[in-house]
């Protein structure tokens, strides 16, 4: 079993305040992600935009609602169209959430951590081979921000994440700002995280700003990365190599060169990581 990972370099999620840009062409960023349940029905503008955009970057496709931890059977329909938008689009990357987000046929839309047991290891490695074969590729799993704990935890939530990865032969997306928010809600050290993840299973980082609620860290994606989050993925480079780097800005989306500011801003701070001069695939030439 073995996972290959793709550099794509420095990217910015696709939002629709930018779409005239897309259209236009000629946007500077090496590539881009697009949540996938915007582009599943088979029509609009927003497919062409997709569409466009695919004509000149790579393209990751980023699920919300895959509820890979959820006991409720896997949605076939769900599956069909991500697989029909993957064939069409080609993408790069195929990712969603290691959580759960539906009960008895009711999707909450929520990112809902999954209890850190065998049972669940288990449960969610079997349930992720059924949809690696469904769509005939690897697919990533993304560590989510958490704001609770469960009694029945037996292992660290990265023993649970790596474990998944190695049963299921699947990808791991990094979501560093995640584990910053989730290491100072329930008090670890997150570079324990990063040193208990293979390197070898990592194909994506994320980065986001966050809420600071007093009590404890809200995941908002409504800003700039903050400096601890900018000094953890300096350290998630130096363990885990050039990895593709997103930033993902959902609330509040700035203009367009707000986010490719911050995008050049992750590119600075994994050459300064690596010790080499910024990477050429930061940007991309029109």
């Amino acid at each position: 079993m073995s996972f290959t990972r793709v550099d794509l370099g420095h990217g910015i999620g696709l939002r629709s305040r930018h779409y005239p840009q897309y259209l236009e062409g000629g946007v500077r960023t090496a590539w881009v992600e697009a949540i996938s349940e915007n582009f599943m029905a088979m029509g609009g503008r927003p497919l062409a935009v997709l569409e466009r955009a695919r004509a000149e970057h790579p393209v990751a496709l980023h699920g919300v609602s895959l509820s890979i931890g959820s006991t409720d059977p896997l949605d076939p329909r769900y599956l069909k169209d991500l697989r029909a938008l993957a064939g069409r689009i080609q993408p790069a990357i195929v990712s969603d959430h290691l959580c759960w987000g539906s009960h008895r046929g009711r999707y909450i839309h929520d990112l809902l951590p999954m209890p850190y047991t065998e049972e669940a290891v288990a449960h969610v490695a079997s349930r992720v081979a059924q949809v690696q074969e469904a769509l005939g590729r690897q697919i990533l799993l993304e560590n989510v921000s958490s704001y609770l704990t469960y009694a029945a935890d037996a292992l660290t939530e990265w023993d649970f994440l790596s474990e998944i990865a190695r049963r299921a032969d699947c990808g791991i997306l990094l979501d560093v700002n995640n584990i910053y928010v989730s290491a100072k809600n329930h008090g670890f050290d997150p570079m324990k995280y990063l040193e208990g993840v293979p390197v070898d299973r990592v194909g994506q980082f994320h980065l986001a700003g966050h809420s600071d609620r007093g009590a404890y860290l809200f995941d908002t994606h409504d800003g700039p990365v903050c400096a601890d989050v900018w000094k953890l993925y300096e350290a998630a480079v130096k363990r885990f190599g050039a990895v593709a780097c997103l930033i993902e800005w959902d609330e509040g989306v700035p203009e367009l060169d707000v986010l490719l500011d911050e995008s050049r801003r992750a590119a600075e701070h994994e050459a300064k990581a690596k010790g080499t001069p910024q990477r050429a695939k930061t940007r991309r030439a029109s």
